[in-house]
């Protein structure tokens, strides 16, 4: 299918205006870019019934305490346990934080009608692997531990992220899975970076003039790794993992115009063939980056709801054996 209409109104806008591509910015101006993009096409923030901005503490530790913010969906109850997602943001591991991200967690904490925990985690150049990733760990560790005095359901949380963010996701079900818990309801991965040793037929497609540009995805490599070894490293492309059965159900969601296409379809692949209930929804058109865009795609909503149905199937199951779901579909 081509490129949606829209998707290519706002590539040309792009062009037009001639506006850098964030690899040629400084990484401050970069992030700044970054948030007016999140802003100009998000929707107005939707009310939720709580907003807690809380700190995660870390003695002795060098990045001090984690930032992280709280949604309670509207309508729940005070004092009622929910279920939980932590949210792991977007934006290469460079880019990205809980301002940017603020309306899609809102948005998610109503749809889904789970609570969101939503992750400041630190980001690179400054902070390089595996920081995201151990902030991500400890981050799930604290959840755990202190679910019953934020009111959230320990035995309910799920992991999911965008982009870095669902790499990250993708990781932390992974690390569960070996260290014998928390058991993880959910894994919902949005266009993630699974295998960054592998070039897919999406990347070389793709991979100019379609909002996510090549030479973007590989300054963001650049900025994580101190050494291009650590590619190699299934904390960094978790496709690369010896195994990856036992692992949480999972809803990967792709776009067509994105280079992450064929990364996202191949784990998906990867999870179904040990056995793992993953589903794979590609939508038709699409660039990446679109479920945030809310003022521009109509897909935001489709993908929103997408993922409380899977949430809701996950809860259903819940201590069940879940049969594999050898299902992609393409929406258009």
């Amino acid at each position: 299918m081509p490129l949606d209409p829209r998707a290519a109104a706002l590539l040309a806008m792009l062009h037009r205006i001639d506006a850098p591509r964030l690899h040629e910015l400084p990484v401050e101006v970069a992030r700044r870019s970054f948030y007016k993009l999140m802003y100009a096409y998000r929707e107005e923030p939707e009310a939720v019934s709580a907003v807690t901005d809380i700190e995660i503490p870390r003695r002795e530790h060098a990045g001090g305490p984690l930032l992280a913010r709280v949604y309670r969906p509207a309508g729940a109850l005070p004092g009622v346990a929910l279920p939980v997602m932590l949210w792991l943001h977007g934006g290469g591991w460079t880019l990205g934080d809980l301002a940017s991200y603020d309306p899609w967690c809102r948005a998610l904490a109503n749809v889904c009608d789970v609570a969101v925990l939503a992750l400041d985690y630190r980001l690179a150049p400054e902070y390089q692997f595996p920081a995201g990733v151990d902030d991500a760990w400890f981050a799930l560790k604290w959840l755990v531990r202190e679910a019953p005095r934020l009111h959230l359901d320990a035995d309910g949380i799920s992991v999911g992220g965008d982009s870095a963010g669902g790499t990250l996701a993708a990781v932390l079900a992974l690390m569960a899975r070996d260290a014998g818990g928390p058991a993880l309801r959910h894994q919902l991965l949005i266009y993630p970076a699974t295998d960054l040793m592998s070039e897919f037929e999406s990347a070389r497609r793709y991979g100019a003039g379609h909002f996510l540009e090549r030479e973007t995805m590989l300054w963001f490599q650049h900025n994580y790794f101190a050494r291009e070894l650590e590619k190699f490293d299934w904390r960094a492309s978790p496709a690369l993992a010896a195994s990856h059965a036992g692992l949480p159900p999972a809803l990967v969601i792709t776009a067509e115009c994105d280079p992450l296409a064929d990364d996202g379809a191949a784990y998906a692949e990867k999870l179904k063939a040990a056995g793992v209930a993953a589903r794979h929804l590609q939508f038709e058109g699409m660039v990446h980056g679109f479920v945030t865009m809310f003022k521009l795609f109509a897909e935001t909503r489709v993908a929103l709801n997408e993922i409380a149905a899977a949430l809701r199937a996950a809860r259903m199951t819940q201590g069940r054996p879940t049969p594999p779901l050898h299902e992609t579909q393409e929406l258009s």
